[in-house]
Formats: C-alpha cells, structure tokens, sequence
C-alpha cells in the first residue's frame, strides 16, 4: 500500500476507485467499503483508493471539546488499512480553510483534480463540503460533468451486521473486549513507549512496563485488569494489564501498566503494543498489601488459562 501524506504529492492515478471517510477503527463496516472498492478496481483494472483526514476534522472544527476519543492512532490506521489490501491511502491534512470549500468546489477541486475517480464509493450518510452541505445526491447530479461513476453503500447493506465506531467505543467503555474485537473484526490495541513509573510491581514480585501512550485522542478502556497480548519488536507475549490509579498505593493519576509472564528484560523506551482479550475485573482498593498480592496471583492464573494455546 502506498501512503501519501501530500496534496501536491500526489501520482496520476490509473481508474481510481475511491472513498472518503474518517475510518476510525477500521471495522467491519468499514471492511465492507473496502471490500467493495478493491473489487471495482481489479473489475477496471484500477487502484483503490482510500482518503482520510488527519487530525480528524472534529478535532479543527470544535478544538474546545476535548472529549473526542478515537479507536485508531494515524499509524494504527494505516497498519490495519494495509492488512485490508488498500492500493493507495491518501492522508488529507485537514484544516479550517479544507473546511470552508464550499460542496461543489469539494468535488471539482479536490476530488476530480486530485484523483481523475473512475468511480466514487460512499457510506450512505457521508457529508461533505462546507456545513456538511454536499451528500450522494450532489455527486450524482454533478456524475455526468466529470465522468465518474457512484455508488452508495446503502444503510440496509450494512444493517446485516449494524456496526458503527461508537458501539465499539461504547464496549470498550464498559470492558465488554469480545463484543467489542468482534464488532471491529480485529483485536483493540493500545501502544506506547515504555517509561519509568513507581515500580510498586516490582515490589510485588510482579513487575510491570509502564506505557506511555503518545496520542491524547486515543480511547483508553475501562479501569481494570485485562488478559492481553503484548507485542514487542517481532515477539507475541502473554501478558496482565492493568489500567487505573493504583488505589492501595493512593494513586493519583491513571497508569497503563503490563506484566509480561516468562519475560525478563530491560526495555525502557522501546514501544509495546497491546492486544486486548478479556476483561478480567474492576480495580479495587484493597486492605492490605498481602490481599493485593493474592489478587495478582489469581489474575495471573485466569489470564494463562485464558491465553494458553
């Protein structure tokens, strides 16, 4: 998969089919776009491409709210983009001035110039354009001037399987992992630099990597403890997360920390990437260290039962 980050970068595409939207999660629904776009393409002898916007256009249109959380970092995006076979991803840095085009000026300058599209393929409530003001039925009045070909991936296509990026978050939220990776057809991730924290772990005979995650959009799940899979450089480990405050210890501010079992190195500022399975249970505050340590024990237990392949 090509990735171009660039306007002015941009090759002469060959029959491009393309789509436009924030894929944030890259789920099944979204499959379903892909799916549809790379077969056209093979179909003409094309190339599917994918257009997103990065920041995501709600974080430059409402920069006061600050509660936008997303499923995917731009890397994750466009790791999962390539796993889908995407010929081409075109990352559109958005801005303000992006915003104001007005919704014909949309399709003429940015779409036709910039992408020449054999045919257009889009979501059936995607907007576009100044005050979202462009939808299907503008780039089918305006199919004939340009030459291009549409299509709409109806509501009653995707209802078959009624998915959306806010029922994933929502899963996440509430610690449901399984409804959640079934709903997005991949596992969740989580990655970020490993940092020094107050290695109370360590203490407890169970030492953890403290993860730094590098984008503050990123939807961390609920506080708990979870089964996952840790990856590091090309390795797969087992491994017990736990996301929260550290009650016992009167933790203050919210840390992302993972035991990695049969695992015994120094990986200080090297990136882990974290593949969520199960949500095992709720942070407590516990009486006593001694409580705390049977809890771990028993964590640990659940987690390789749960792992074990």
């Amino acid at each position: 998969m090509r990735v171009f980050r660039n306007l002015s970068q941009l090759p002469s595409f060959k029959n491009s089919v393309i789509t436009i939207g924030t894929f944030d999660g890259v789920h099944k629904g979204h499959q379903k776009i892909i799916s549809r776009i790379n077969r056209i393409a093979s179909e003409i002898a094309g190339e599917s491409i994918i257009i997103t916007f990065h920041p995501h256009p709600r974080i430059v249109i409402h920069p006061e709210d600050k509660s936008l959380r997303l499923l995917n970092t731009l890397e994750e995006k466009i790791e999962l983009l390539e796993k889908y076979a995407v010929d081409n991803l075109v990352v559109v840095p958005f801005s303000r001035d992006f915003s104001e085009q007005e919704a014909d000026e949309y399709i003429r300058n940015f779409l036709v110039n910039s992408f020449k599209p054999a045919c257009i393929v889009i979501g059936y409530d995607h907007k576009f354009g100044k005050n979202r003001s462009g939808d299907y039925t503008l780039l089918e009045k305006m199919k004939t001037q340009y030459g291009y070909r549409l299509e709409e991936i109806t509501k009653q296509t995707l209802a078959d399987i009624d998915i959306s990026s806010t029922k994933i978050r929502a899963a996440l939220n509430c610690g449901n992992v399984p409804l959640a990776n079934e709903l997005s057809g991949h596992p969740y991730t989580l990655s970020g630099m490993v940092v020094k924290g107050l290695q109370n772990g360590r203490k407890l005979g169970f030492p953890t990597a403290n993860i730094q995650c590098s984008d503050s959009f990123k939807l961390i799940p609920k506080c708990g403890i979870y089964a996952v899979k840790v990856r590091h450089q090309q390795m797969v480990y087992n491994g017990m997360l736990s996301i929260g405050y550290n009650p016992t210890f009167e933790g203050k501010e919210q840390t992302i920390e993972v035991n990695i079992l049969n695992f015994d190195k120094e990986i200080y500022g090297e990136t882990l990437t974290l593949e969520f399975v199960q949500y095992l249970r709720d942070e407590k505050k516990f009486n006593s260290v001694e409580e705390l340590i049977e809890a771990i024990k028993e964590d640990e237990r659940q987690t390789r039962q749960l792992l074990a392949t």
